[in-house]
């Protein structure tokens, strides 16, 4: 029967190649991802932090809802916001998205 079917014979075992070499690529990836994009955003995060952390009442601010106002008074996780004469808006101490420059509500 060895003349109508060839025979299968085993092949050669692939040679294994190194275990950092196979996982260099993802490495690679990983390290662009952390540069390009988990660095920057964690960056951005902690200075955000740090602005509301140093907010103090009479500081003109912007919120991310763009509500531009002059803080009253502030708590742990609410300011109250002065947005005009005898308005008043409590808003989260985290909506606030910049510290205006003093004067800046004059002008607007």
């Amino acid at each position: 029967m060895d003349f109508l079917i060839a025979n299968a014979w085993a092949a050669e075992p692939a040679p294994q190649g190194g275990g950092l070499m196979s996982l260099l690529p993802l490495l690679i990836l990983f390290a662009a991802f952390w540069f390009l994009m988990i660095r920057p955003q964690m960056k951005k995060a902690k200075e955000h932090r740090q602005m509301v952390e140093s907010l103090s009442k009479g500081d003109e601010i912007a919120t991310n809802g763009g509500l531009v106002g002059r803080i009253v008074d502030l708590g742990d996780n609410f300011i109250l916001l002065e947005v005009a004469k005898g308005v008043q808006v409590k808003v989260q101490r985290f909506a606030v998205s910049a510290v205006l420059p003093k004067g800046t509500i004059k002008t607007l």
